[in-house]
């Protein structure tokens, strides 16, 4: 597996900026629409499961969990530019992430952020 392979983050060709700063240079806030979020919920895999837990025993990156965590993600960032776009928005702002075990069956992962509209001074 290549370094793309564990990328993530926003393809260039999107309408809707997503930004973890308050403001994008050069441009302004002409309206704030408000939180936005994706939110996607992975089962683990018991294949996985059995891997990572031989693997932890000797070291090292476990490549498969990266892999499936880094897809988790993009799908989540996917979720909440496709909710800005659909309340109207062009950017958001303030977009971070959150990740937490959901009962104990899989892991949640949540982004989200204030859905804007911004245009070039």
């Amino acid at each position: 597996m290549g370094i793309e392979d564990y990328g993530g983050g926003q393809t260039a060709q999107s309408d809707v900026l997503v930004v973890t700063t308050n403001d994008v240079p050069g441009h302004q806030v002409t309206q704030v629409i408000g939180e936005v979020f994706g939110l996607t919920v992975r089962s683990r895999h018991l294949g996985s499961q059995i891997g990572a837990g031989l693997k932890s025993m000797i070291g090292g990156e476990l490549k498969g969990l990266t892999k499936t965590l880094v897809e988790t993600r993009n799908q989540a960032m996917e979720r909440l530019v496709e909710q800005a776009r659909a309340r109207g928005a062009n950017a958001v702002l303030m977009m971070r992430f959150d990740v937490s075990e959901a009962a104990d069956v899989g892991t949640e992962v949540c982004a989200y952020g204030t859905a804007a509209v911004i245009s070039k001074n």
